[in-house]
């Protein structure tokens, strides 16, 4: 499948500072957020295209802290799945503020292909199985080892030219593994509104991993129609826009939330005329339908989990439970206790140490590369 890639923007040198142009010819800018920008670039000496991203500012204040902490420790326990972007490299800024992420090199995400294949029809049915496959594939993973992604969107979905996706931004990630004592309360402020669970809206903070499913459904349901699933312009009308399609709920669906806002909020929400999800998507398969429909399911106990999305008839060509690894050394827990917030200089503290582990790896690595005899010598050559 041809994959149009980002248009070319200007190259912004003074904005990286030196000892990492030292180390990477910036080809490109990518995209820039509220957290920083993203190049294309080429790493100088081994002339890898990879991508690099700076993170501003990482330390103004411990939430901003936490999250770039989280995106480098749920990377590098989740290295090696192919369906998860790869964090090669991090390098500390000079200054003590910004931070440099490098990841591997990936053409596109699925907010920009979906918005090209409303012009130009370029993703088959099968591409759009395969994409929520690999998908899938991410999230068991993940969830085998007690993760949350709690973002997945289609800008958060990247893909190169063989409609390969790996999954990123692990900013928002959560491990539900920690240690004794009562359960993890877990913050709202998850995922773009039009992809949050109705548990999340609602204001339940012992949620599950079917959250991931929810988006999940909302991101095939935009690939399908090419706009957002459920488009709310605030937490209310969102609400609404889901209760339109799935109806009122059953009180004790409501109830099972444990959330002391969802009854007050949902009696609220003015009279909907229903819509039935075959009418809000009139082309799609019954099988893309009754995926979605199991995706967005109100209940998060009722709710289709990962093990039964992959075996479900939409991506049935794809399922092959020996190509669909877990995480076999359990559950991921992180060093820090992810409902206790640290200051910002004890996140910076924890990160730098991450990254000084990382270097003396590489060269651990590398001097173990140049200590091993070559084949020509193994040979008696």
């Amino acid at each position: 499948m041809e994959v149009l890639e980002r248009a070319k923007k200007p190259v912004y040198h003074e904005s990286v500072e030196r000892h990492v142009l030292m180390r990477y010819e910036l080809c490109q800018r990518l995209g820039k957020s509220s957290f920083g920008l993203v190049w294309k670039a080429i790493e100088k000496k081994s002339r890898r295209v990879v991508a690099l991203k700076k993170v501003y500012d990482a330390f103004r204040s411990p939430e901003d802290a936490q999250r770039a902490y989280r995106e480098v420790m749920y990377l590098t326990e989740c290295a090696g799945h192919d369906n998860i972007i790869r964090l090669a490299q991090v390098v500390k800024g000079e200054n003590q503020r910004d931070v440099y992420l490098v990841f591997d090199f990936m053409e596109t995400d699925l907010y920009t292909l979906i918005r090209a294949d409303e012009r130009h029809a370029i993703i088959s049915d099968a591409h759009k199985k395969y994409i929520i496959y690999q998908v899938l594939k991410a999230l068991l993973y993940l969830h085998s080892a007690d993760v949350i992604h709690r973002d997945i969107k289609p800008s958060n979905i990247l893909m190169n030219r063989n409609c390969h996706v790996k999954i990123c931004d692990f900013g928002m990630a959560r491990s539900l593994a920690l240690p004794e004592g009562p359960s993890p309360v877990l913050t709202d402020y998850v995922c773009t509104r039009w992809y949050r669970a109705p548990e999340v809206l609602l204001g339940s903070v012992h949620y599950t991993p079917m959250i991931d499913l929810w988006s999940t459904g909302c991101v095939l349901g935009e690939l399908l129609l090419h706009k957002p699933l459920f488009a709310g312009l605030s937490t209310m009308n969102q609400i609404e826009k889901i209760l339109e399609v799935n109806g009122k709920p059953a009180p004790e669906d409501v109830d099972a939330l444990n959330s002391p806002f969802a009854s007050t909020m949902l009696e609220a929400v003015p009279p909907v005329r229903p819509t039935s999800l075959p009418e809000l998507l009139p082309n799609a398969s019954a099988e893309a339908t009754d995926f979605i429909n199991q995706c967005v399911t109100f209940s998060p106990f009722k709710r289709t989990n990962v093990h039964n999305a992959l075996r479900h008839p939409f991506v049935a060509e794809f399922h092959d439970p020996e190509d669909e690894p877990v995480r076999t050394k359990g559950a991921i827990r992180l060093e820090t206790n992810d409902s206790t917030m640290l200051t910002a200089d004890e996140y910076r503290t924890k990160l730098y140490a991450e990254i000084e582990r990382r270097r003396l790896q590489a060269r651990k690595d590398q001097a173990g590369i140049l200590k091993k005899p070559s084949k020509a010598v193994m040979a008696g050559v």
